[in-house]
């Protein structure tokens, strides 16, 4: 088929050639599609999907198959996929788990291009086994092998089919709103129920493509975020997703999307598949809830949401906000930029008409993190001259007084704050609720103020079972969101505000330019006999001990000194060198986790000391031991690599020493990371107020620390591939220094 309509590619993104673009194109705008099980059955799931497909607006030529049936729905009905004239874009399977394989192989024989498998593709008793060479292939495994070696594109399985809305098509078996709800969003979900929630929702959300993607057994959600890019009309992409799959592509396109502008709102389900490095190494731990979406998100820049009501006041804000331009307006980076020297304090503000109210939605925006603008002293006059006596000019603001000029003193305050350099979004946060006396001074104030400032305004509603549909249909026709709920709406107020914003995605901080940037990404070229030498001592099981101390020094991370010793005498030569008083621990392999088993003694302050302690360790744990440095107490962090089985190594920084997992206290990143990243990595941490120094303490070398961790990231490009974990831990950061005092190192497995 020609590709003529078809999306365009996106610059600087894998796989947008003759490979595998044709047949997505095929897929996602078919011009001719079998519906395999058609049926005239109400309600089944046959007559759901001619029902649908057939009211698509691009009229695709429709053929029907069921050997039993002559005619559906006034339609012939062929018996076969083999009766059809030629091969067709697509092919929707409403067939059971037994049948869908023979249906799938029959459509890769004729060359059709591309399928929907509804059907979860359960494997059944007694199916007949695979012919294939090598171990045998489940269902879903033969199914993937059939589809990938025909070159077709395939929906599924398990899933509820797609729509493409600019285009025109309906490819799904379950009934869905008609029309679709067309604008900017383009929703990529894992989930069913998520699919069809969006699309039936009556927020104010437009899609360019919805697909409900399931077990994506041949094309991923990386594909069709791709395709979407695209599209021109698409300006916010959506994902909820549960697995990370062709995560180099995922990547590929999270990268454009934040290039361009365009806000990446993302929720996760479940444990990642990666972030499970072994428990031996702390680094892992912390990794292992979701540590490799944490990293994907911070890296690009993407707004990941808690749950369903943040995603969709998320997505209704991103969405309304765009009003018919090219990008979302007033979240370009150049219009968002946070003020490095924080002297004014940029962020929200909000209007209310019940003090409780007021004070409730600051409580919330505190918890949250999510600031008020500092007002300057003109606006706090405009707005002491539009008030009742008694109240206060401040924000957030409470307007209600007598109540006798709501609508001028709503309008009024609402301009004065969107006029405030310092506000970048500004909230009427009322409970929207229906007005019996036909009252209608709050959509008309905040739609007189979205007509004057080019600023975001919004409605932030506190009872979402409080507000009146149909006034809120109306502000969301003006392009003006409807927030549902204080908690949900204040979140995504804050990704609006951090959209944009410079910085790798942690929050409250920033460069001056964001992870695509080539300055802000460092450009490592791998030192490749330094890679060569560790990668052999590491596959050799070699790196433990003083050996693993070199390792980190070649890497420019400050290590305790530490002399290896085999015995008595051995350990008082190494202690008269590195000079008393030393730390002694045990160095026999095996141990991973040294004071676990008493294998550290501290403050070993003359030779006395040092046999009796020899002594005992080496009765107890063996004879090997190590003699290092002591170093002069201070805030302790971790710092480790966690392999994640998709995205590979990630970089790991938290509170250390015995508090690494009691508090799980940590950021995650992807490497490489700059120094600008380090410290915004830092900056997040729990313990970054004992970094900065408290009740008197000198605070620690943020530079020395931002370098041991930029060290530890070049270790992690060049080592990563044969290190399924690593920790330093703790990394003891003075005052004019950071030092690794242990460390530990776990090789990667070759795989079975």
């Amino acid at each position: 088929m020609s590709d003529a309509g078809a999306a365009a590619p996106v610059p600087g993104l894998p796989g947008t050639g003759v490979v595998d673009r044709p047949a997505l194109t095929a897929m996602l705008e078919a011009r001719s599609v079998a519906l395999v099980g058609a049926s005239p059955r109400p309600g089944s799931l046959g007559e759901r999907m001619v029902s649908e497909v057939t009211k698509s607006p691009a009229q695709p030529e429709v053929y029907l198959v069921n050997p039993r049936h002559g005619r559906v729905s006034g339609r012939p009905c062929h018996a076969s996929l083999a009766d059809l004239p030629g091969p067709v874009d697509l092919v929707l399977m409403a067939v059971p788990d037994a049948a869908v394989e023979e249906q799938l192989a029959l459509a890769a024989r004729r060359g059709d291009r591309s399928a929907v498998l509804f059907g979860s593709a359960h494997e059944l008793a007694g199916q007949r086994p695979d012919a294939r060479p090598g171990p045998p292939l489940t269902l879903r495994g033969r199914l993937a092998a059939t589809a990938r070696a025909a070159g077709m594109a395939v929906c599924g399985a398990g899933c509820m089919g797609f729509v493409n809305v600019p285009y025109g098509l309906r490819a799904v078996g379950y009934v869905e709103p008609d029309p679709l709800p067309r604008g900017p969003v383009a929703l990529i979900t894992h989930s069913g129920s998520v699919f069809s929630a969006l699309l039936r929702t009556r927020r104010g959300l437009g899609f360019t493509i919805a697909v409900s993607s399931g077990q994506e057994l041949v094309t991923t959600a990386a594909q069709y975020a791709e395709y979407a890019l695209g599209l021109p009309e698409t300006r916010v992409l959506a994902l909820v997703l549960e697995a990370i799959r062709e995560p180099g592509r995922l990547r590929a396109v999270l990268a454009a999307a934040r290039q361009r502008g365009i806000p990446v709102v993302m929720l996760t389900a479940g444990r990642s598949a990666g972030g499970r490095a072994l428990v031996s190494a702390h680094s892992g731990a912390l990794a292992a809830a979701d540590g490799g979406w944490e990293a994907l998100a911070a890296a690009y820049g993407v707004h990941r949401v808690g749950d369903l009501a943040e995603m969709a006041d998320t997505l209704e804000l991103f969405a309304l906000q765009d009003r018919g331009t090219s990008r979302p307006a007033n979240l370009t980076p150049s219009s968002h930029t946070r003020p490095l020297d924080r002297t004014v304090r940029t962020g929200i503000a909000t209007v209310h008409d019940s003090g409780l109210e007021r004070a409730h939605v600051a409580d919330v925006a505190d918890e949250l993190g999510v600031p008020f603008a500092a007002i300057s002293a003109k606006t706090t006059a405009r707005l002491a001259a539009l008030l009742d006596p008694g109240l206060e000019p401040a924000n957030p603001l409470d307007v209600w007084g007598t109540g006798t000029r709501a609508q001028e003193q709503l309008s009024g305050s609402l301009a004065a704050l969107a006029d405030d350099p310092a506000v970048r979004a500004v909230a009427l946060a009322v409970d929207l609720v229906h007005e019996f006396d036909g009252d209608d001074s709050y959509p008309a104030a905040v739609a007189e103020t979205a007509r004057q400032t080019s600023k975001p305004v919004v409605v932030l509603s506190n009872v979402p079972a409080a507000i009146d549909p149909d006034t809120a249909a109306g502000l969301r026709a003006g392009g003006i969101p409807v927030l549902e709920g204080t908690r949900s709406g204040l979140l995504a107020l804050q990704h609006l505000l951090d959209h944009g914003s410079p910085g790798p995605g942690f929050p409250g901080q920033g460069d001056a330019l964001g992870p695509t940037s080539p300055a802000a990404v460092p450009h490592v070229v791998p030192n490749r006999a330094r890679q060569e030498r560790w990668t052999r001592v590491i596959t050799a099981g070699e790196a433990h001990g003083a050996r693993l101390g070199k390792l980190l020094r070649d890497y420019g991370i400050a290590v305790a000194a530490t002399r290896p010793a085999g015995s008595q005498a051995g350990a008082l030569a190494a202690a008269g060198d590195i000079g008393y008083p030393v730390v002694l621990k045990t160095d026999e392999p095996g141990i991973a986790h040294k004071s676990d088993v008493g294998g550290v003694v501290q403050d070993v302050r003359d030779p006395d000391a040092l046999r009796a302690a020899y002594q005992d360790l080496a009765e107890r744990l063996g004879r090997r031991v190590l003699v290092c440095e002591t170093i002069p107490a201070g805030p302790e962090l971790s710092l480790g690599l966690a392999r994640d089985h998709e995205l590979g190594p990630l970089l790991v920084v938290g509170a250390g020493g015995v508090l690494v997992e009691l508090l799980a206290d940590r950021a995650v990143a992807l490497p490489p990371v700059s120094p600008g990243q380090a410290h915004q990595m830092l900056g997040t941490l729990r313990v970054a107020r004992l970094l900065a120094g408290v009740r008197g303490q000198p605070g620690a070398d943020l530079d020395a620390v931002a370098a041991a961790i930029t060290g530890l990231s070049e270790l992690a490009t060049e080592l990563g591939d044969v290190l399924e974990a690593l920790d330093i831990n703790p990394l003891i950061c003075g005052p004019d220094r950071a030092v690794a005092v242990d460390a530990l190192a776990v090789p990667r497995q070759p795989a079975p």
